[in-house]
């Protein structure tokens, strides 16, 4: 209990110590053990074992930050959460009474005011948003300490404190990769500087990255993958088909995923509804552009199944290219025949396209039960 002990009384200087730091990247939480470990990594085991001894006296025992990562003993979690949160919420209620907010933590409104009267908004908002950051990082889904946060944020008007809080809620999704509240925090992020960031499509493919970073370190990651689909909405088009290229390696190396599957479903969705929104004419021009990337994606998919052929979101995947191929595709293409002139027969299309189909089916099912791999 010394480390305790030692947090208790230096509690500020403890409490957030990514202040005084260069940005973090990543925090993860360890055994006491393992600093020792970490100390002798950094300096060597023989010729810089004084200084390895003073970093552990001077409190690296607690943390370790260096290489842009803070690393917090599991020993000091309990106090170090009791702590921060108590300091949060003084400052919290303090800067809402100042505001003229509403607020329950259990003080009157005149023994508030008296107390917050000291205080500059200025400092005030500082102390909320340090203290919120080191509860966050000891306990993500406080959603007092995001709204709070949002509350400090949305009174500035400038875009700099909002491209900060992307680099925080990426430090907490480091090791909550799941954490709904961090990912509803940072759509409202992007959200709230959508209108006014010169260079939204950056922005949208740093979030783009961050999801496929995330979601190889934590299998399934359906809060990961809603937002990269909520993205969506921001895409133009050739990051439509941009995104298409980029994702697809990506499926191939995780066929089991449906996250991936459902994610590019939505891009052929709004590929296809932003062709045909803008009439007749620029339908039929875009038209072979966009056959071809569908002709494409149910060649590559056939390719996966053949490769993996029990995997359930390679087939779920199929359904979906096939339907549209079969409802948009083959009318689009009548369509563009009658006004040509041409002879065309529907029914023979679908039928091949329908003959493939099960054809690749049948194959399927003669594969033996000792054939399955990987």
């Amino acid at each position: 209990m010394v480390a305790a002990n030692c947090f208790m009384t230096d509690r500020h200087r403890l409490l957030a110590p990514q202040e005084y730091q260069p940005i973090n990247d990543e925090v993860g939480f360890l055994h006491p053990s393992q600093f020792a470990a970490l100390n002798e990594e950094t300096y060597g085991s023989a010729n810089n074992a004084q200084n390895s001894e003073n970093e552990m006296s001077s409190g690296n025992s607690i943390f370790w930050n260096r290489d842009h990562k803070l690393a917090i003993s599991t020993e000091v979690l309990f106090p170090l959460y009791a702590a921060a949160k108590h300091a949060f919420e003084a400052a919290d209620t303090q800067y809402k009474m100042l505001t003229n907010l509403p607020t329950n933590r259990g003080k009157s409104m005149d023994e508030t005011a008296a107390d917050s009267s000291q205080f500059s908004a200025d400092f005030l908002e500082n102390e909320v948003m340090m203290h919120s950051k080191a509860l966050l990082l000891l306990s993500c889904d406080s959603a007092t300490a995001w709204n709070s946060r949002k509350l400090v944020i949305s009174k500035k008007q400038q875009s700099s404190p909002s491209m900060d809080e992307l680099l925080f809620s990426s430090l907490i999704l480091s090791y909550a990769p799941k954490s709904e509240n961090a990912w509803s925090h940072r759509r409202w992020v992007v959200k709230t500087i959508a209108g006014t960031h010169p260079n939204m499509e950056k922005i949208v493919y740093k979030e783009s990255e961050l999801v496929e970073k995330l979601a190889e370190k934590s299998k399934m990651n359906y809060r990961a993958w809603y937002h990269r689909c909520w993205l969506v909405s921001y895409l133009t088009r050739s990051q439509v088909l941009e995104e298409l290229m980029k994702s697809k390696k990506w499926a191939e190396l995780h066929v089991a995923d449906n996250c991936c599957f459902h994610y590019r479903q939505l891009l052929l969705k709004l590929l296809e509804t932003s062709i045909s929104k803008h009439g007749q004419d620029v339908s039929m021009n875009s038209y072979p552009e966009l056959c071809r990337v569908w002709k494409e994606e149910l060649d590559w998919d056939k390719m996966l199944i053949k490769r993996y052929v029990g995997r359930e979101a390679l087939w779920g995947y199929r359904r979906f290219l096939s339907q549209c191929w079969v409802q948009h595709f083959g009318i689009a293409a009548r369509d563009g025949a009658d006004l040509h002139g041409d002879d065309f027969n529907i029914k023979d299309v679908i039928h091949n396209f329908m003959a493939d189909e099960i054809q690749l089916l049948q194959s399927c099912l003669t594969i033996r039960d000792d054939d399955f791999e990987d």
